[in-house]
């Protein structure tokens, strides 16, 4: 019998075996996954197994690299597939899948026996997201009481904007406050001290 033969007399045993076994999948006629443990268990674990052409007569390959696998350490890892490889090696030249997964079922919690979850780098950056993070605090603009607002918005025009020599009352009043001093009350003084203040003023006004 050729080894494609054994193959294929397995293949068809492991279908009638674990028919509805949610724990079984045939990714292909030469690759498999087994879960050992119920999907709750946090001790469970998957195993992925590809035969190679010469199947059973050479080991097939079995590996733990699955994501569902993401939470165990590397040397937990390590521990199940030195022992698989141990029962691979015991079992070499006849159709072990069956044996390999009934065997790995019954010894769960030993090989399981050190495990301690790891926080994987997925899990990390998923906590990241749902943080809250603080935001940055918004510098918040200076806001100007009602009377200001009312006084502002009576002085604008239709489009929003202060017409030109809207303070040119403060000029008068800064012309008044001069002339009401004792210094103005000679006109000449005040001519010449009074005039180019105004004149000054009236441009500042003007120009903004």
């Amino acid at each position: 019998m050729t080894a494609n033969e054994d193959q294929e007399m397995e293949l068809e045993a492991l279908r009638s075996i674990y028919e509805g076994d949610e724990c079984f999948k045939e990714v292909s006629p030469i690759s498999f996954q087994f879960r050992i443990g119920d999907l709750e268990d946090t001790k469970s674990f998957l195993l992925d197994v590809t035969w190679p052409e010469t199947y059973p007569e050479t080991a097939p390959e079995i590996s733990m690299d699955a994501f569902f696998n993401n939470k165990i350490s590397v040397e937990n890892k390590q521990l199940i597939l030195s022992k698989m490889e141990e029962q691979v090696e015991a079992n070499l030249g006849t159709a072990m899948m069956y044996t390999l997964f009934e065997w790995a079922k019954e010894n769960q919690e030993t090989l399981m026996e050190n495990h301690k979850p790891v926080v994987s780098a997925v899990t990390l950056a998923c906590s990241d997201v749902t943080a809250s993070p603080q935001k940055d605090k918004k510098v918040k603009k200076e806001q100007l009481t009602k009377a200001q607002k009312r006084k502002m918005i009576s002085r604008a025009d239709n489009k929003g904007e202060l017409p030109r020599g809207w303070n040119w009352t403060d000029v008068i009043k800064v012309g008044e406050m001069y002339l009401s001093s004792s210094i103005f009350q000679k006109p000449l003084l005040t001519i010449c001290f009074c005039l180019p203040l105004l004149v000054r003023c009236y441009i500042n006004a003007a120009l903004k």
